[in-house]
């Protein structure tokens, strides 16, 4: 039977087990942290990636055809993210969203967009710079492609920058109950 790992990657940490990078400016940081700094179950791999500077669920598996259908596009899995944008988001932002938006690698697929009040979730370490000046809403945005920096490029395009971005589901799976850093056993 088929081991799956449910993961609230904080953000700042690597979606992979080791710290390959070599370039003078990461090693001058010091290590970053990685999955192994949280999850100590050999075997599993990461389904996909999510980010350093995103936060949420990551699916972790020891069966390469479940991760293929949790990680490959073709298999149109859902993504949920929670954004929380740069601006007050209008309906003609949210619509453009939810037709697809022009990136330079192509359109995206529609969106499901909405506004949703600010959820009730850990705090960002370090925390999103707040500015009076500038207002902030949330965003609930579900879309069926992965490409890289997706949820961020399509947010910017339609004129909000994206300052915070939580994977809260993927497919039925899903960040409810599951505290920040901390992992659990999911059925596969």
């Amino acid at each position: 039977m088929a081991r799956l790992i449910l993961f609230n990657k904080p953000f700042g940490v690597l979606s992979q087990f080791t710290d390959t990078g070599t370039q003078p400016a990461q090693l001058a940081q010091g290590p970053r942290q990685t999955l192994s700094d949280f999850i100590d179950v050999p075997g599993v791999y990461p389904a996909g990636r999510l980010d350093r500077d995103s936060e949420g669920l990551m699916l972790l598996t020891d069966d390469g055809r479940l991760q293929a259908r949790i990680a490959d596009p073709k298999f149109k899995m859902p993504k949920t993210y929670l954004v929380q944008v740069e601006g007050d988001i209008t309906d003609q932002a949210l619509e453009m969203l939810r037709d697809g938006v022009r990136l330079k690698d192509g359109m995206t697929r529609p969106a499901l967009a909405e506004r949703v009040m600010q959820p009730d979730l850990w705090p960002r370490d370090p925390p999103v710079r707040f500015r009076k000046s500038v207002a902030d809403c949330w965003i609930k945005l579900t879309i069926r492609e992965g490409r890289n920096r997706q949820v961020r490029r399509m947010t910017a395009a339609a004129g909000y920058p994206t300052l915070r971005l939580i994977r809260w589901s993927i497919g039925n799976w899903s960040l409810d109950g599951l505290a920040h850093g901390t992992w659990r056993e999911g059925e596969a």
